[in-house]
C-alpha cells in the first residue's frame, strides 16, 4: 500500500516519523530492541545503506524488532526491506546495551554471507552497496563505527 504514495512524500513522512520516535522516547524513556545486520559479499566487502531521513551518514542494515517476532526474524526482515538482499549463515555477533534518544536500548548484532546484489528502494534507502572494509564511505556514523569494531574483535 505504502509503495502508491509517491517517493517525495514517502521520505519527507519517513523523516517526520523518525522525529516523532525520537520524542517519543526521550519523553517515555523506552525503546523497542533492535537489530543490525553485518552483511558481506563473498569477497568480505560489507554492505551499508543510507537513510533518507535522519543523519546523512552510512549504517549497516537493521531496525526494530516487531511484536511477536523473533531477533533472527527482524534482522533478516530487515534486511531485505532496505536492500532487497537474503542472508545466509546469520549468526549472532553479539548484544550491544546503548542509549538511543535517551532511552535504554538494546541491539542484536549479527553476521553473514549476501550474495544478491543490493537494491535501494529510494524511499526509506537512498543507496545500498558494497565496500571494503581498508574503504569505507564517509560520514560513517559513530554506531556503525562501533559495530564495524565489535565485528572485527569477534575475528581475533
Amino acid at each position: 500500500m505504502l509503495h502508491l504514495i509517491p517517493a517525495p512524500l514517502h521520505r519527507f513522512a519517513l523523516r517526520v516519523a523518525h522525529n516523532l520516535r525520537q520524542q517519543k522516547r526521550r519523553a517515555t524513556g523506552k525503546t523497542r530492541d533492535g537489530v543490525t545486520v553485518v552483511g558481506r559479499d563473498f569477497d568480505g566487502q560489507i554492505l551499508l545503506v543510507r537513510h533518507s531521513y535522519g543523519p546523512n551518514e552510512w549504517f549497516f542494515p537493521g531496525g526494530g524488532i516487531g511484536d511477536d517476532e523473533s531477533p533472527e526474524e527482524a534482522a533478516m526482515r530487515e534486511l531485505m526491506e532496505e536492500t532487497a538482499c537474503e542472508i545466509t549463515g546469520m549468526k549472532l555477533v553479539g548484544i550491544i546495551d546503548e542509549t538511543l534518544s535517551g532511552a535504554p536500548h538494546k541491539d542484536h548484532l549479527f553476521e553473514g554471507v549476501v550474495s544478491d546484489m543490493p537494491e535501494a528502494d529510494g524511499r526509506e534507502i537512498v543507496d545500498a552497496r558494497f565496500f571494503p572494509t581498508h574503504s569505507l564511505p564517509e560520514p560513517l556514523s559513530p554506531r556503525t563505527r562501533e559495530r564495524l569494531k565489535m565485528w572485527q574483535a569477534r575475528k581475533s
